[in-house]
């Protein structure tokens, strides 16, 4: 008779994470004194920890007073942390995910300047940058404290928000990276006005989002400011992006943070988007590949008669009215042919079965666990012939 001789000790145990988004304009101006309190509130004996920056170059492009601005603000209104002085400027956009030596470069100065677990590496920069950085901040020394100062739509109302981290590697969207909480978010409106067009309506897709799984009224408040934000209203835009990120932080409360099952809500619309980008050499946007995403899941949940036609055509009229298009030449050309590999990979991405997430009506999601191809290559014809 066989008998287990085998011994096990289990482990079980809790880590609360806890931070704290906020909202101002002009961070770091001298009258403005958020980001001293934030410091001051976290100290803890009379030793100076440090703070590294990184900044992303498209944003200094258009803020070269920063190089300026930054120092001294901490001369005058901290003195509980001591700056390193080499600011650190590295190209943003998809580009900083993309090519790991951005990555070592940060992980080389942490090094350098001796940056340790009680220290902090800030970002200021769109989402991609704030991905690299603080994938860095994640892996050097097991984790160093991340700040972030997201500068788009796009990083202040989704993905600055939230505990992912990521670089892109082996031709997929985001396949290394961690699920580390930042330290603390800091929102400012200020950096939104030197956006271009297309970033200024690019990160609206994430509201759209957002409003489609989880808020209808949110997505009805969108439908009548549809000029405002159009028109680059910068009040009507800091509601959009308190709002969506409202909702975001309260899924990642109360739903799944470090993504332990298959259920992805808020990357509804994603699975086809990430695909998309790679197709167009990241031409695309993210928040532009996302609307094109989130119309085809939703033309598609129209022809599976989850979705009622008079719904489907809202969220196509309000994407469009925002500015968005769904006539991309990479969809033309060679998207069709490409709809069950960005399934499988997606599926690969989960790390379990297959699961997306679909509409039953604005505000009300459905998983499915099952996608037919033929159908779903139906609700793309209808997609890129839509008008």
């Amino acid at each position: 008779m066989k008998e287990n001789r085998s011994k096990s000790i289990r482990s079980e145990f809790q880590v609360t994470y806890e931070y704290d988004v906020f909202f101002t304009k002009e961070l770091f101006s001298l009258e403005n004194i958020l980001l001293s309190e934030f410091f001051q509130s976290k100290k803890t004996d009379k030793m100076k920890k440090k703070v590294l920056v990184v900044i992303d170059q498209g944003l200094f492009n258009f803020h070269n007073k920063i190089l300026e601005s930054i120092p001294q603000y901490f001369q005058s209104n901290v003195e509980s942390v001591q700056l390193i002085e080499d600011l650190i400027i590295l190209p943003g956009g998809e580009k900083s995910k993309n090519d790991s030596n951005g990555w070592e470069l940060v992980v080389s100065a942490i090094n350098q300047y001796g940056i340790d677990r009680h220290s902090y590496l800030m970002v200021i920069g769109g989402g991609a940058i704030l991905d690299m950085v603080g994938y860095a901040a994640a892996v050097a020394h097991r984790g160093i404290r991340l700040i972030r100062i997201p500068t788009t739509v796009l990083s202040q109302n989704d993905s600055g928000v939230g505990v992912k981290n990521s670089i892109n590697y082996f031709g997929k969207k985001n396949f290394l990276g961690t699920f580390a909480p930042p330290v603390a978010v800091f929102n400012d409106s200020s950096f939104l006005v030197s956006l271009e067009d297309r970033d200024w309506r690019s990160g609206m897709a994430e509201a759209v989002k957002v409003s489609l799984i989880k808020n209808k009224v949110f997505f009805e408040w969108m439908e009548s400011h549809v000029s405002e934000l159009t028109h680059r209203d910068l009040t009507t835009m800091e509601h959009l992006v308190y709002e969506c990120a409202r909702l975001h932080m309260e899924h990642i409360q109360n739903g799944d943070p470090f993504e332990f099952g298959s259920s992805r809500p808020l990357d509804f619309g994603h699975w086809f988007a990430h695909k998309l980008e790679y197709l167009a050499n990241f031409s695309i946007r993210h928040g532009e590949a996302v609307a094109i995403g989130m119309a085809l899941d939703s033309i598609y949940s129209y022809l599976s008669g989850f979705l009622q036609e008079s719904e489907l055509n809202r969220i196509l009229n309000l994407l469009r009215d925002l500015g968005f298009q769904f006539n991309h030449p990479v969809l033309l050309k060679n998207g069709k042919e490409n709809l069950e590999l960005a399934l499988k990979e997606f599926q690969e991405h989960l790390g379990g079965k297959l699961t997306l997430l679909m509409l039953e009506g604005i505000g009300f999601p459905k998983e499915v666990y099952t996608i037919h191809l033929s159908l779903l290559e139906s609700a793309y014809d209808r997609l890129v012939g839509w008008k």
